[in-house]
């Protein structure tokens, strides 16, 4: 009862540091950046449909205020992806990851911070130029006090969400991502209901039910599916069973999906921005002379593929199998039946190969099922439930479990030696 009550009061701090952090952010984001007339910019985004289609994908509504954490956790989203494709890429970046001493994860962390800034600043002056058509107090100071405002927010929520991490429940940056998908929601629910008012039929509603309830399951299995290479020692050959030792608790757990959110961020970069930039008048628009259904059909069909090659490229950047053979050959473990050195290094690969092609198959499935629901049933908006949403969304409160779970385990064991 007491090792109980420890560790409720444990997780109870730790759940308070979390929702604190999360709940300042969230102020914070409402929090108007000084000099910005927000009159101006509200009637702009009323009068322009483009931007205000825009505004709504982001902020989940047509009203929009730039605060002091309006970049919110972004410009460090993007330094970790192009941090993780540097490590993939750069040999010395990666025998520094591989090494896993504190001094290099300090440098990696340090690296990831600086382009963090830079990404930030970046983001902050694309945002001030933008402005520059919408305000009519706009000049080169106000938009160097927009600048330095978004900036020091964007930095002020990174170190925030390393306190989440470090003190709190769960990954800061990914609560971060949690709470403004979690926030959109009841404006997406509105906005589905509003727009398909007169298409809801009770057909469509167990076709949306099923569509939920069908990609929360692909997305839970794609999370915690593994397959399980079996390993074994060199002491565990000398024994009498070798069945014994085959079916010991020594096992390398490969996951289904090694990526995670990647490709569907790298697709959509690619499908996506570009249209994007192309609406705010950016690039020229090109009006193809083809059926638009048609065209649609091989958009979709793109995606699908893009989203196959990407979660094959970026698995082998996350796991190399022949870095797992040499850590094996130097620890004196083996696969049952598999010869050390170049034999362990094919058949890991062959086997990734596998589980990865299996993987990105539902992983691309789960992102297109959306888009064939609202074509077959006729209805619209039902895009905003995106799987990466809700693949973001299992995945946090997977890890969240894992981490009480970890909690308690390790206070039991601490007062079991102690």
């Amino acid at each position: 009862m007491k090792i109980n009550k420890e560790i409720q009061d444990i997780i109870f701090k730790r759940l308070l540091v979390t929702l604190g952090v999360l709940l300042f952010i969230r102020v914070g984001t409402f929090l108007p950046v000084p000099g910005i007339n927000h009159s101006d910019l509200a009637f702009y985004i009323q009068s322009h449909s483009v931007t205000r289609s825009l505004v709504s994908t982001f902020s989940g509504n047509d009203t929009f205020v730039i605060g002091l954490f309006t970049l919110n956790i972004f410009p460090y989203i993007n330094a970790s992806i192009l941090v993780q494709l540097i490590l993939g890429l750069s040999p010395q970046l990666s025998k520094l990851q591989k090494e896993g001493d504190l001094e290099g994860r300090r440098k990696i962390n340090r690296l990831t911070r600086f382009i963090t800034l830079v990404f930030a600043i970046i983001q902050s002056l694309s945002l001030s130029f933008y402005l520059k058509q919408i305000l009519f107090n706009w000049n080169y100071s106000l938009a160097l006090e927009i600048v330095v405002c978004l900036t020091t927010g964007a930095m002020i929520v990174l170190w925030l969400g390393e306190l989440i991490t470090d003190y709190g429940l769960g990954n800061g940056a990914s609560l971060l991502i949690y709470t403004n998908i979690i926030s959109n929601l009841p404006n997406l629910t509105k906005t589905i209901l509003l727009e398909n008012n007169g298409n809801l039929s009770l057909l469509s509603e167990i076709g949306v039910a099923l569509m939920i309830f069908g990609s929360l399951y692909g997305i839970v299995f794609l999370q915690e599916g593994v397959r399980i290479v079996p390993l074994i020692s060199s002491k565990q050959l000398n024994q009498s069973s070798l069945q014994d030792s085959i079916t010991s608790n020594n096992y390398i757990p490969l996951r289904f999906n090694q990526a995670g959110v990647m490709p569907i961020i790298l697709t959509t970069t690619i499908l996506v921005v570009p249209n994007y930039i192309s609406n705010l008048g950016l690039l020229p628009r090109i009006d193809f002379p083809v059926n638009l259904e048609f065209l649609g059909f091989f958009y979709w069909i793109g995606y699908f593929g893009l989203i196959l090659a990407f979660s094959l490229f970026y698995s082998t950047i996350v796991l190399n199998p022949k870095d797992i053979s040499d850590q094996l050959q130097k620890m004196a473990v083996t696969i049952p039946g598999v010869r050390p050195g170049i034999q362990t290094t094919f058949y890991l690969k062959q086997v990734m190969k596998r589980i990865t092609l299996v993987g990105a198959t539902m992983l691309a499935t789960l992102a297109t099922i959306p888009n064939f629901i609202e074509s077959s049933l006729n209805l619209t908006s039902l895009n905003g439930l995106s799987s990466t949403s809700l693949l973001i969304l299992a995945g946090v409160v997977l890890d969240l479990v894992r981490e009480v779970k970890n909690i308690y385990y390790s206070n039991v064991y601490n007062n079991m030696y102690q």
